[in-house]
């Protein structure tokens, strides 16, 4: 029987995630027809004939496929960083948790600057990153699975963030060691890869397989998160399986992040501002949270990448850059924000 409180519920879940999408929507045309040749307003309804017949023969047409498969990645970057971070805030129960803090990120960065010093290819390079984030996290699970699996509430997910830290540090003394022996020729693209970058970055249907599949997860249990959230003491008498949960977060954010970060490079603050962002505008209920997250963050990346690769046109500049100018002063007043709450 449906409660009113769960009526309630789903109309604004429904309300929030409409609205959402609408943005997401806009986000994604706009970014299509923003550029250096900008597409006017005249030519978009037959451009998005040409492009839906799959014979684009206008230069409106083309400029607008180019242009939306780019922000596709962005998009599914954005909104899998965001989705990442909401679990490992729930894992860690930490609202500072971003999905880079385990050290997978760092991880994937070993692969692909290793596979740049050797001048592989850009599908090896894709492949190193995804290899070197998977056996970070590998290796994570194997140093602390019994304290996922049988520690306490703080003592478990404090292990785990401990281990993460001292791997994360061990990876970027390994990254030091790579751009101190690196030729000149190679030190840009490596560079722009740690700080994040979305040119030339391909459109691939795994990247969007891993996103469905996480948020599949993520919905199943978010009410699980949410009494992880309020009562990790009590949350097995609940009937929250709490080991298996926690298990299920790290992998999937760790899923989340190496797919991000095998796409675009390291983008910083997706995973730690728009959550918050979320949190402030939509209330703390992950059933709300999780889907108004990936929205938000992948619109947000949408309208990073624009910025980057228009402000200064021709030239284009790191995503990564952009998010971190953008985020760090939002961050700043979310935890003025916080302070005075």
């Amino acid at each position: 029987m449906r409660t009113p409180y769960l009526l309630a519920l789903r109309r604004r879940a429904g309300l929030v995630t409409g609205s959402l999408l609408l943005v997401a929507a806009a986000c994604m045309l706009y970014s299509s027809m923003t550029g250096s040749i900008a597409v006017p307003v005249a030519e978009l309804p037959a451009a998005l004939r040409q492009l839906l017949v799959g014979r684009p023969q206008s230069l409106a047409a083309s400029l607008l496929e180019l242009r939306s498969g780019r922000a596709s990645v962005a998009f599914v970057t954005g909104g899998a960083l965001a989705l990442a971070g909401v679990l490992m805030q729930a894992l860690l129960r930490n609202p500072l948790a971003d999905p880079y803090i385990l050290g997978i990120s760092a991880g994937a960065s070993v692969g692909a600057l290793s596979a740049m010093l050797l001048m592989a290819a850009a599908v090896t390079i894709d492949a190193a990153a995804l290899a070197g984030a998977v056996t970070v996290a590998m290796l994570l699970y194997a140093l602390a699975r019994r304290d996922l699996r049988h520690g306490a509430a703080e003592g478990g997910v404090s292990m785990l963030l401990l281990t993460g830290v001292i791997v994360s540090s061990l990876c970027m003394a390994i990254i030091t060691l790579i751009l101190s022996i690196a030729p000149e020729s190679q030190l840009r693209n490596m560079v722009f890869w740690m700080i994040g970058d979305l040119a030339g970055a391909p459109v691939r249907p795994l990247p969007w397989i891993v996103l469905a599949g996480a948020l599949v997860f993520a919905l199943r249990n978010a009410r699980g998160m949410n009494v992880i959230a309020l009562q990790a003491e009590a949350a097995v008498t609940l009937g929250v399986r709490v080991g298996a949960l926690r298990k299920g977060l790290f992998f999937v954010s760790g899923m989340l992040t190496a797919s991000a970060v095998t796409s675009a490079g390291s983008v910083g603050f997706v995973g730690l501002i728009v959550p918050h962002a979320c949190r402030f505008a939509f209330g703390p209920d992950h059933r709300i949270l999780i889907p108004a997250a990936v929205l938000a963050g992948g619109s947000f990346l949408v309208l990073c990448d624009t910025l980057a690769r228009t402000v200064v046109a021709p030239q284009q500049l790191p995503v990564g850059a952009v998010t971190a100018i953008i985020g760090a002063p939002v961050f700043l007043y979310q935890l003025h924000r916080m302070r005075r709450a």
